[in-house]
């Protein structure tokens, strides 16, 4: 019965909003969908954890059920559709900004891993695939030295000395920093030997910030830090995050080199880059697409070990390894990188 409640509550939820689906949602919109079916959904939990269920059952047609599946999907494809990119490859990840009443969402860079799921997905025509395949094989995914595909475009990181710098024009931008840096003050910002100017060290995150700012308006003797915390905060926490970028932080993937980070081809996703490629030409194998599609399978197995030779794959091309950094022969053996899905 608990669940039936739960069922009922969603499907008045996304048939409410259904009419948002002929356009792009506002920030706002998007916040009132997550809020209505969050709600619902804390709602059973809640309940759960204190009645537990009932144990009372009750059925529902078949043609309601399927009714609601049929409803639900149209949400699924309009936000997969959402992040179809201008180069025609599809987003993997964004990142979601919560402010009262808003929900705004900004993408990561280009992925491999977005394009395979699209792909498994089924979603796609056999020309939008190929469309997408043949952005792909042109995008910065795409590796020559091993004619297959990295997790995420190849980058240039700075070095410690680069990193952490505040240019001239925000400093002058932000009145408080001149304050801070007039009478000596390194709560917030330092400036060092070379006259560069830095957030301090002690900033961890934007808590710590705050803390900073909070710490810094309480000084009763220099009542313009007060003045400049609340005419700056926003600029402060905008340049902040411009900085260092705490938000589209992702782990090994965007600050290593080797096994799953930066120019590595990970064989696992070429992997299952393939399978997916497989399963679309076979979808659409009665398309005018067909040929086309089958001629991108073929190039994507050219890339793989036992197309290649020993020099090539820096390896034996017929034992399995997880992934190929750049510049380097195949590394680490073993089943995973290929055999889940070649197989």
């Amino acid at each position: 019965m608990e669940v039936k409640e739960f069922y009922a509550q969603v499907s008045q939820i996304l048939s409410r909003f259904l009419p948002l689906l002929q356009g792009s949602f506002t920030d706002g919109q998007r916040r009132s969908v997550m809020d209505a079916l969050g709600n619902a959904a804390s709602d059973f939990r809640w309940n759960y954890y204190l009645h537990g269920l009932s144990g009372q059952v009750t059925s529902l047609p078949m043609q309601e059920i399927a009714d609601f599946l049929k409803l639900a999907q149209q949400f699924v494809e309009h936000s997969l559709q959402a992040n179809r990119r201008q180069d025609g490859l599809y987003h993997a990840y964004n990142i979601l900004h919560l402010t009262p009443d808003r929900a705004r969402i900004s993408p990561l860079y280009e992925m491999l891993e977005g394009q395979v799921s699209i792909l498994s997905s089924g979603m796609l025509s056999g020309e939008e695939s190929l469309t997408l395949l043949r952005s792909l094989r042109n995008s910065a995914l795409y590796q020559p030295e091993q004619h297959s595909y990295i997790l995420y475009p190849d980058r240039n990181l700075p070095g410690f000395l680069e990193k952490n710098r505040l240019a001239e024009e925000h400093v002058r931008d932000i009145p408080l920093f001149k304050a801070l840096i007039e009478s000596g003050d390194t709560t917030l910002i330092t400036k060092d030997v070379n006259g560069l100017v830095h957030f301090s060290g002690q900033l961890r995150n934007f808590r710590d910030v705050t803390a900073a700012l909070a710490a810094l308006a309480a000084i009763k003797e220099q009542p313009r830090f007060a003045q400049g915390v609340e005419a700056d905060f926003e600029k402060i926490k905008a340049l902040f995050e411009a900085t260092f970028h705490h938000d589209e932080f992702t782990g090994r993937s965007g600050t290593f080199f080797a096994y799953e980070g930066l120019g590595s081809v990970y064989w696992h996703m070429v992997s299952k880059l393939l399978l997916a490629v497989q399963e679309t030409t076979l979808q659409n194998r009665h398309a005018p697409a067909a040929q086309a599609l089958l001629g991108c399978y073929s190039d994507i197995r050219q890339g793989l070990c036992f197309n290649k030779s020993p020099d090539a794959y820096g390896a034996f091309p017929t034992d399995p390894y997880s992934h190929t950094p750049k510049g380097q022969g195949a590394k680490q053996p073993g089943m995973t990188g290929s055999v889940k899905e070649i197989i």
